[in-house]
């Protein structure tokens, strides 16, 4: 574009800066940037600048009419984690003002603003006081629902086990009115509450829909409403015999509102995010488990059961059998449910166990570091909105 210039002026519209004399064109850019631009054009490799983030070198790639794909390969990784990391954390855009008139504009940044802190409360339980109250309050909801759901299988509140199908259906569809059904509709009124009010004062709905937490929150009061419907549909029908089953597995997914505490403790949120960004690490290690556990499986089994050398250990029947026993060496955990009896087994259930131990430990390494960066990471943020709190307690 430079070269295409016919006058003085024309180059100021490229380049921020031109010097007569000397000929020199000033770019306000990174400087050092520019250099592995330039190594880029004479030697055909473009990597990333020491110690400068991946964001900022991607806005200079942009400038200078490149794309990430110019990157090396290991470059484009660290580039596409980086925008991965960064897109959950981006500052929302602010609204748009009217065009026409300062009083038509006052109430829609008004409007704006009061949406902006609802969604604040909602979803930053450290971004003001409201906002932590109502999170204490979520939780205190989320702790008396977990008790009343392990406080039901105690053979004091359940049903008794000789009830017939149409006494357990009775007893399933007038367990709302018991002291614990009243307790759990009250918190299942409260989640529903929760979530349709976050929903609504939601930028993105279909963004919203998609999220993993607001995903299991549905998960969480969906079979509720479900038991419910079961229950008034069906009655005491005897017919519908597995209706008792499905009902008491719909309440048991209440199992899905600890879950829901991950939106409060960054403990539960770390775990989620170093989960979601180590999935690469993940399935290299599931893919280590798997072809040690086809190798060890077939050798046992051919060990202890396949080759005549004595005795035959009827627990390695078949392949598929000796997989768990396999499992449960690597892992070091030996239930001692079946082991092996040859002396050749015993040899290969020492190796088996000493490569579960190598092979496990290989990318754990990787998926600590991304846990230490995850808390470091969402810990810095909920000091920012720490700061932001202190700031209203102040004032």
């Amino acid at each position: 574009r430079l070269h295409g210039c016919l006058s003085e002026q024309d180059v100021l519209e490229v380049c921020d800066d031109y010097d007569r004399e000397r000929n020199e064109y000033f770019f306000d850019r990174h400087s050092e940037a520019f250099g592995f631009i330039m190594l880029y054009v004479r030697h055909g490799h473009l990597r990333f600048v020491p110690h400068m983030c991946e964001l900022s070198f991607y806005n200079e790639l942009i400038y200078w009419g490149l794309e990430g794909s110019h990157l090396d390969y290991c470059c484009q990784r660290r580039l596409d984690d980086r925008m991965a990391e960064a897109r959950p954390y981006r500052a929302p855009e602010e609204p748009p003002a009217e065009p026409r008139g300062a009083a038509r504009r006052a109430p829609a940044a008004e409007g704006g603003r009061w949406l902006e802190r609802m969604r604040r409360t909602f979803e930053e339980p450290t971004s003001s006081l409201a906002a932590q109250v109502l999170a204490t309050v979520s939780i205190l909801f989320v702790i008396v629902s977990m008790v009343v759901l392990c406080a039901s299988t105690l053979p004091e509140w359940r049903a008794p086990e000789n009830r017939s199908v149409e006494e357990q259906s009775r007893y399933t569809a007038e367990s709302g009115g018991e002291p614990s059904g009243i307790i759990e509709a009250i918190c299942i009124g409260w989640f529903t509450a929760e979530c349709i009010v976050r929903f609504i004062v939601s930028k993105n709905k279909c963004e919203f829909v998609r999220r993993p937490l607001n995903i299991i929150d549905l998960l969480a009061i969906t079979p509720y409403y479900i038991s419910v419907l079961m229950t008034v549909f069906t009655g005491e029908n005897s017919q519908l015999q597995r209706a008792g089953v499905t009902l008491r597995v719909l309440r048991m997914m209440r199992i899905f509102w600890v879950i829901k505490l991950a939106r409060h403790f960054i403990g539960l949120q770390t775990l989620g995010l170093t989960l979601k960004r180590c999935y690469r690490e993940m399935v290299m290690l599931l893919v280590f488990i798997c072809v040690a556990m086809a190798i060890f499986s077939a050798l046992s089994q051919l060990l202890e059961n396949g080759l005549d050398l004595g005795t035959k250990n009827k627990d390695y029947a078949s392949i598929p059998a000796a997989c768990w026993w396999v499992i449960i060496s690597m892992t070091t955990v030996g239930y001692g449910d079946m082991c092996p009896i040859t002396v050749p087994g015993r040899i290969l259930g020492g190796i088996c166990v000493v490569s579960g131990i190598v092979l496990l430990a290989l990318p754990i390494t990787f998926i600590y570091h991304s846990f230490v960066q995850c808390y470091h990471e969402l810990k810095f943020r909920s000091a920012r909105y720490g700061r932001s709190l202190s700031a209203e307690f102040l004032n």
